[in-house]
């Protein structure tokens, strides 16, 4: 478990927001809980076609009660859920919240995909990781990119980039009027610039370098199909989602909340694109703290502005979840490695209950070949794969996508190792 952890930090001076994050690394997978020690007033918007929420038809019940204590969203699906309702029993067992009617904890939040082909295992942000982040909760400083439930999420599945994504966060002040953004984004479509280029894909070989999304949609259906290849390497696109919040400490009535979620939801298609889709789960709260308490209706800053100003806050948040692309290794031309050196890789690596990579060596070369539930990444069920020679320990499967194994530990393979690296261990016979 590793809480609040992240080498970019959004910093913002706002007491009244505690964020928390937690992470499983062998995943990987996480959370991210927003806090709010003195309660808030919530609304809420789905757009796509596939939510995983808790407690939002609460909210859409209209109560003027400040009554929000957190939003929390997760990795692992629909087994993520439990993460939103562990923050309300945390919230019960620390005393901050009990069994009155008028008193008990209400968290609401919402789950993305990053299962399946994604990784060799299945394991999901639970109760206990939920319930730690909360308690680490802190104020100003949010992790940005593939951290908390942003963990192992991707973007431009529709048009098989693959890229990887991660959580984003902004935040903008005017005066004593403050906004904040905070999204975790592993959308269908394409996170796209101002500029219009598309921020992240792993482009296919007759693609643009510089790359947009009407590049796309123009060649569309095409772009996502046949020689355009999108999915060919078997990464699935069906299972999206962009949850966010956007949060203001300006007093709003229910109406100007609802107007808030749904003005910042609908601009939100200009950063994403296709934005909303069916197969995309897109949820969107928007939250007042309720620390401005002025009529948001006098020229300085008039409500419609709040909502303009929303919009571009989140957009810079969505920008933000970009992480640094792993590269596509290229394998080493020359001397192929030492017959010995290839012998010492041979071996079945257990990745999960699911999915084994049994390696080989035939002929002077390496080969792989998956068995379990599902392939692994390139590496196929039914026939093997030749592994090239990058370095003596570190080969690749050549292709559109990052497929990195790493032998030198001896005892372990590690595929694409770093920040959303899967490991096996070697079985022993």
């Amino acid at each position: 478990m590793v809480l609040n952890s992240g080498g970019r930090v959004l910093e913002f001076d706002w007491p009244a927001i505690r964020i928390g994050t937690g992470e499983y690394p062998d995943g990987p997978t996480g959370v991210t809980v927003i806090h709010f020690p003195n309660r808030a007033f919530g609304a809420v918007q789905v757009m796509g076609g596939g939510p995983g929420t808790v407690n939002t038809d609460y909210l859409r019940l209209g109560w003027a009660i400040r009554e929000l204590d957190a939003v929390v969203f997760a990795g692992g699906s629909w087994y993520g859920l439990e993460d939103t309702t562990a923050v309300a029993t945390a919230l019960k067992d620390d005393d901050i919240r009990d069994g009155l009617w008028d008193n008990l904890s209400l968290s609401v939040g919402a789950i993305i995909y990053d299962l399946g082909d994604r990784r060799l295992n299945e394991i999901y942000p639970d109760k206990r990781l939920a319930q730690a982040a909360f308690r680490a909760a802190r104020t100003g400083a949010f992790p940005l990119g593939a951290h908390g439930a942003g963990r192992f999420a991707k973007t431009g599945g529709l048009f098989g980039c693959n890229a990887y994504s991660g959580q984003g966060a902004a935040f903008r002040q005017v005066g004593e009027l403050k906004l904040a953004a905070f999204v975790v984004v592993n959308a269908l479509g394409v996170v796209t610039r101002r500029d219009g280029r598309v921020a992240a894909c792993y482009r296919d070989a007759g693609w643009p370098e510089d790359l947009r999304p009407a590049d796309l949609f123009s060649n569309y259906p095409a772009s996502r199909k046949g020689g355009w290849n999108p999915l060919a390497a078997g990464q699935s696109g069906s299972r999206n989602t962009t949850v966010g919040a956007i949060i203001t400490n300006q007093k709003l009535d229910r109406a100007q909340l609802d107007r808030l979620a749904t003005h910042v939801s609908a601009s939100m298609s200009r950063a994403l694109q296709p934005y909303a889709t069916e197969f995309d789960g897109d949820v969107l709260y928007a939250v007042s703290t309720a620390e401005l308490d002025r009529n948001v209706d006098q020229s300085e800053t008039p409500n419609f502005d709040l909502d303009i100003l929303a919009a571009e806050v989140m957009w810079d948040a969505i920008l933000s979840s970009v992480p640094e692309q792993p590269e596509v290794l290229r394998p080493a031309s020359g001397q192929p490695p030492d017959p010995d050196v290839l012998a010492r890789h041979v071996g079945e690596y257990v990745f999960s209950p699911i999915v084994s990579v049994s390696v080989t060596v035939d002929g002077g070369r390496l080969y792989a070949q998956a068995s379990g539930k599902r392939k692994a990444y390139a590496i196929p069920l039914e026939s093997t794969v030749e592994l090239l020679p990058v370095s003596e320990n570190v080969f690749t499967v050549p292709g559109r996508y990052p497929v990195t194994l790493d032998f030198t530990a001896g005892d372990r393979l590690v595929i694409n190792p770093g920040h959303w690296q899967q490991t096996g261990v070697r079985r022993l016979n």
